[in-house]
C-alpha cells in the first residue's frame, strides 16, 4: 500500500515554518498573559496557573512535533523516554504515553521506496549486492530505517537506510533553528543564537552523512575493541554510503525490558552506560551526542552494545581538561577560582553581578549527581530538576542564568550529561557516581568491578 499523502517528510521551509512558527507565537502570547495575571494571584494561584501552562506547552510541543520527521522530530524522539516532570505529577502519565508515541513514529516510506535509495547508492540491483535481504525493518531511526541482511559470505549485518526526502526536510527545520533560538534568548540574553545555531547545524548536517557516521563508528569501533563490557559493531566499509550504513548485526535485549531487571543488574547496567558516555568524552574526546535507550542492547554474553553516531563530537583536549578542571573546584568548594573560570570560558558574561558563591551553588546543583561522594539511586525526577536547574524559569537559579551563555564548544557535552542521566534515572540505577567519575576527573585508581576491567583494558591498549 502507497503511503499516504500526509504521511510524506514535508520538506517546503514555508510550510515547517509556518507550524514552528505558530507553536512559538502562541507560546509567547499566553506565557506573557500567565506573568501579567500573576501579578494579582496567590502563590497557590500563580502555581495552578503555571501547571495549565505547562500542560498546554507540552501538549502543543506534541502536536508540532509529532508533524515533523526532520530535525523537530528528533527531538521528539529525545523527549519520549523523559519521564517529563516537567508537567505536573497528576498528568504525567497521560504526557508520557503521548511523548512515547513519538519515539517509534517515523516516515511510513515503502520498501520499494527504501530499496530505491538503497540501489540508487550501490548503482545495481539489491540481490547483487546482499545475499538476502528481509524488507521488513527492524528498527527505525529519526531519519532512517534499519533492516537485517545477509553478505555472500554469510555475514550478518544490519543495513541502516536514509529515508528519501528527509535531507531535505532536515535542513528545512534546521532554518527554523533561529526563530526557536532568538526566543531562548528572551528567556537568555547572554546566549549566542548565532554560535550555538552554527555548532547544532554543524552536527545535525553531519548526521545526514552516512559515510561520515561510519567513520565515526570506525573510530570508536577501534577505540572499544577487545573491551571487557563495551561492543560497537564493526562497519562494512565498502556498502556504507552517503545514505547507507552496514555494520555488523547485534541481537539482545533492548531498553524496556532491561528497566525490568533485578536492582543489581540494573545497577551494572546503569555503570556501563555512565562509563561508556562520560568516559567517550572525557578519555577520548569523541562522543555520541544521543545517550537514548533505543541506542543500545544488552548482549547474551553481558556486554553492551552501542549503536548510532550520526550526531557525533569531537573536543579538543584543552576543552576537556577545561570541564574536569571546573568540576575539580566545585568538588573541592573553589568557588573563586570556578567563578574565575566560568567568566574566563564563557560561561558567565563578565558584567554579571553574581557571587563567586552562587555560581558554585548553581554548579553543583547541575553535577551534584556526579560529584556527590555517597551512593546515589537515580530516579526520573533527579534528571527533571537537572534540567530545570539548568534552563528553566523555576530554577532558584534563573536570575542569574539571564547573565550565562552556553559556549558552542561545550552544547553538546551538557546535551549528553541530561540525557544521560535520564536514562539512568529511567533504569533506576545506584552507584556512587563519584567514585566511578574520579577516574576521569582525577585521573584516581578504579574503586569496582568494572572500573578495574576497564582500566586494565586501557593499560594493555596503550602498551600495545
Amino acid at each position: 500500500m502507497s503511503p499516504k499523502k500526509d504521511d510524506g517528510i514535508p520538506t517546503s521551509r514555508l510550510s515547517r515554518s509556518a507550524r514552528v512558527g505558530r507553536l512559538a507565537a502562541g507560546q509567547a502570547a499566553r506565557q506573557l498573559g500567565t506573568r501579567a495575571a500573576n501579578v494579582t494571584r496567590d502563590d497557590e494561584g500563580r502555581r495552578k496557573a503555571l501547571e495549565r501552562r505547562q500542560i498546554e506547552t507540552a501538549e502543543q510541543i506534541v502536536a508540532a512535533l509529532g508533524t515533523m520527521k526532520g530535525a523537530a522530530m528528533k527531538l521528539g524522539q529525545v523527549m519520549s523516554f523523559l519521564d517529563v516532570g516537567l508537567v505536573p505529577e497528576d498528568y504525567r502519565e497521560e504526557f508520557q504515553t503521548k511523548l512515547a508515541a513519538l519515539r517509534d513514529a517515523a516516515p511510513k516510506v515503502d520498501f520499494k521506496d527504501m530499496r530505491k535509495v538503497l540501489e540508487n547508492e550501490y548503482g545495481e540491483p539489491l540481490d547483487d549486492v546482499f545475499e538476502t535481504f528481509d524488507p521488513v525493518p527492524i528498527a527505525a531511526a529519526s531519519i532512517g530505517q534499519v533492516y537485517q541482511a545477509t553478505l555472500p559470505d554469510g555475514r550478518c549485518v544490519a543495513v541502516k537506510v536514509q529515508y528519501p526526502g528527509v535531507a531535505q526536510a532536515v535542513r528545512a527545520d534546521m532554518q527554523n533553528l533561529g526563530m526557536i533560538l532568538r526566543l531562548m534568548k528572551s528567556v537568555a540574553p547572554g546566549l549566542d543564537p548565532k554560535a550555538i545555531g552554527d555548532e547544532i547545524r554543524s552536527r545535525i548536517d553531519e548526521e545526514l552523512d552516512y559515510e561520515l557516521e561510519a567513520s565515526n563508528q570506525r573510530a570508536l569501533a577501534r577505540i572499544y575493541r577487545d573491551h571487557p563490557f563495551i561492543v560497537i559493531p564493526e562497519v562494512v566499509t565498502s556498502l556504507s554510503h552517503e545514505r547507507v550504513v552496514v555494520s555488523d548485526f547485534v541481537s539482545g535485549r533492548g531498553f524496556e525490558e532491561l528497566k525490568q531487571l533485578p536492582q543489581d543488574e540494573r545497577d551494572r547496567l546503569g555503570e556501563i552506560i555512565f562509563r561508556f558516555y562520560f568516559g567517550s568524552m572525557y578519555r577520548h574526546r569523541q562522543f555520541s551526542g544521543d545517550p537514548h535507550p533505543g541506542n543500545s542492547l544488552l548482549m547474551r554474553d553481558g556486554r553492551m552494545a552501542f549503536f548510532d553516531f550520526g550526531l557525533f563530537k569531537r573536543i579538543d583536549a584543552a576543552t576537556a581538561e577545561r570541564e574536569l578542571a571546573m568540576a575539580r573546584m566545585a568538588i573541592e568548594g573553589r568557588a573563586s577560582e570556578l567563578g574565575d573560570a566560568l567568566r574566563s570560558s564563557g560561561f558567565v558574561l563578565a558584567s554579571a553581578r553574581y557571587t563567586d558563591e552562587q555560581l558554585l551553588e548553581q554548579f553543583r546543583d547541575i553535577t551534584w549527581w556526579y560529584i556527590t561522594d555517597e551512593e546515589i539511586t537515580l530516579e526520573p525526577e533527579i534528571a527533571t530538576q537537572v534540567m530545570i536547574d539548568m534552563s528553566d524559569p523555576r530554577s532558584r537559579h534563573f536570575a542569574q542564568m539571564r547573565h550565562e551563555s552556553l559556549p558552542a564548544d561545550h552544547l553538546f557535552g551538557r546535551r549528553l550529561e541530561v540525557l544521560t542521566l535520564a536514562v539512568l534515572g529511567q533504569l533506576r540505577a545506584r552507584a556512587n557516581w563519584y567514585r566511578i567519575a574520579r577516574e576521569w576527573i582525577y585521573d584516581a585508581e578504579p574503586e569496582t568491578e568494572l572500573g578495574r576491567q576497564e582500566t586494565e583494558f586501557l593499560r594493555r591498549r596503550s602498551a600495545a
